[in-house]
């Protein structure tokens, strides 16, 4: 694995990424709205060849060969060995359907796509700039470039309301630095155009997008998961806290999330960026 992404691939491929696989059926149901605009966005078609990036336990390259035929083919890209695994096993019946574990910032793409894709996993490169204009290399000529990130943490309780619930019991964490990589690197639309366009690609339109998130349970089944998974998490393993400690952080994220309790279930509003250009 290259360098400039070490500690991203040490991260998705040991704790990080056994913990999504632990919860993969969880955030799948959770961020099927997420995926649903993707592939809006991306309105692929039958034949097309698809490089889904960051394509972690693979739902997004599964829902893009489901559009593109078994006549076409799906390349999810991910610098993960553990999320791949899970990967592969989900689409063992789909064999139009392959992965890589490559470093997407610098892995040398044959130029073979007619799109690209990604929910949620372009937003935790070292070098965004160099990674996208790399990306676009694998793009035939006027390629579509389709993917969804987080549009802030003010407009997203799935992220806010853990994080303010943490800092208020365990103290607060340091603020990252402005883009760094992470779940809210792209939350500036200025920014982010500007990174897009900076690595060669064209015709950018970042779109804000209000959906519901969709999570399986109740509140209580949320902040269990909150807990051990997000900036929750985080905080609970930087402090190394108690049981007492993460119980009380537990209750009240439960009390905050039972606020988007529905006769349909939880709905819990997220505003998204889908975020499109063209590889020249």
């Amino acid at each position: 694995m290259s360098d400039p992404n070490q500690a991203q691939a040490e991260f998705w491929s040991t704790e990080g990424g056994r913990k999504w696989v632990q919860f993969q059926g969880v955030m799948d149901t959770t961020l099927a709205p997420a995926l649903d605009l993707l592939m809006a966005g991306a309105a692929l078609r039958p034949g097309q060849s698809v490089l889904d990036i960051g394509c972690g336990a693979g739902a997004s390259s599964r829902a893009a060969a489901a559009i593109v035929g078994p006549g076409a083919r799906v390349t999810g890209a991910d610098i993960s060995a553990t999320l791949l695994e899970e990967a592969e096993r989900h689409a063992a019946d789909q064999p139009n359907t392959g992965f890589i574990c490559v470093d997407a910032q610098t892995h040398v793409f044959a130029p073979e796509y007619d799109a690209l894709i990604s929910r949620f996993g372009v937003m935790f490169f070292d070098d965004p700039v160099a990674a996208f204009a790399n990306m676009a290399r694998a793009l035939r000529p006027g390629g579509q470039v389709t993917f969804v990130c987080w549009a802030g943490v003010d407009l997203n309780p799935w992220f806010r309301l853990p994080a303010q619930i943490a800092a208020r019991h365990l103290g607060p964490s340091e603020p990252p630095a402005p883009h760094a990589p992470g779940p809210m690197a792209f939350a500036d639309e200025v920014y982010t155009k500007g990174l897009l366009q900076d690595a060669g690609l064209s015709d950018v339109c970042i779109t804000p997008s209000a959906v519901m998130l969709t999570p399986p349970g109740d509140a209580e089944q949320v902040a269990s998961m909150a807990t051990r998974i997000g900036p929750a998490a985080s905080r609970i393993a930087a402090v190394e806290a108690g049981k007492l400690e993460i119980a009380e952080v537990g209750a009240d994220i439960a009390e905050a999330f039972a606020l988007f309790e529905t006769s349909q279930g939880m709905r819990i509003p997220a505003v998204l960026h889908l975020c499109q250009a063209r590889a020249a």
